[in-house]
């Protein structure tokens, strides 16, 4: 499935005395490489990870803050808990706020730094909760908490990979996911299982039943070039997969970088070195 460009959505009103989310608008923009404008009214928010603003109008005001930014009624402690949960999963202790404060209606945008989708999910539309891989989380209204999802299970926490700390969100306001690559989503039925390689598992529901199976005999795990595990998803729930996990991309960028006194590997062996001196980029 390709995302286009996503109308703009409105949401409606709540009463933010509750602690529910902030009611924001957005349209996601882009084909291959997308981004999300999110626009607000006076006084409602958004928070982001550090880092990932692409514009903004001059009257939101930009604050850093410790944690998910769900807290900051909360006190220190509140704080504290939010930074540490954040710590776990390799993340930034901070996050950062997007306040309007002026009149009528203002916009800012955020990015992911590498090409994929957006996915805008409500969450209260899914049981207000979502699981996601730890640097999938893009930005999301004030109010959404975000935490650590640890795998109960030894054995999923001693392979998972990339599976075994992921972050859950959880709320009833819109968050967005960046995707990498292509997105397919699944809706699985009860009992239903999908095996899914753990870097291409980008979200899931909260009731989706995560666990790791084997890929197949030991001559397969070894020599196979797809893991020892595989992500096993079990219904009932909706499952998003990516088709370029961030960590295969900078796997294979390393892998092709210059190496050993800078040089690197050449796409055809000794054709790819007279490449390079033809091309002048060998002394």
């Amino acid at each position: 499935m390709v995302f286009g460009s996503v109308p703009s959505v409105p949401a409606a009103r709540h009463d933010r005395t509750r602690g529910i989310a902030d009611d924001i608008d957005f349209e996601i923009k882009g084909l291959e490489m997308q981004f999300v404008e999110i626009e607000l009214d006076p006084g409602e928010s958004a928070v982001a990870e550090a880092g990932s603003m692409m514009f903004k109008d001059p009257d939101i005001e930009m604050t850093s803050v410790f944690g998910d930014g769900s807290g900051q009624s909360g006190g220190l402690f509140d704080m504290l808990v939010g930074a540490g949960k954040r710590l776990v999963t390799g993340e930034s202790l901070f996050t950062t706020v997007f306040t309007h404060h002026g009149d009528g209606k203002a916009r800012v945008g955020f990015a992911a730094p590498y090409p994929g989708h957006v996915l805008a999910i409500k969450l209260d539309e899914v049981g207000g909760r979502l699981v996601c891989q730890k640097d999938a989380f893009l930005c999301a209204a004030k109010g959404v908490s975000l935490s650590i999802f640890f795998q109960r299970r030894i054995l999923t926490g001693l392979f998972g990979g990339e599976g075994f700390i992921m972050q859950a969100l959880e709320g009833d306001g819109w968050v967005f996911v960046h995707v990498g690559g292509t997105t397919m989503e699944r809706t699985l039925a009860p009992g239903e299982e999908l095996h899914v390689d753990t870097g291409c598992v980008a979200a899931f529901t909260g009731d989706i039943d995560f666990d790791l199976v084997r890929a197949g005999s030991i001559k397969s795990m070894i020599f196979g070039g797809e893991g020892v595990f595989f992500a096993r998803l079990t219904g009932p729930g909706k499952v998003w997969i990516q088709s370029l996990p961030f960590s295969r991309l900078a796997g294979r960028m390393l892998a092709a970088a210059p190496q050993g006194g800078g040089r690197d590997r050449g796409e055809g062996s000794v054709l790819g070195t007279l490449g390079d001196i033809i091309g002048g980029d060998r002394g």
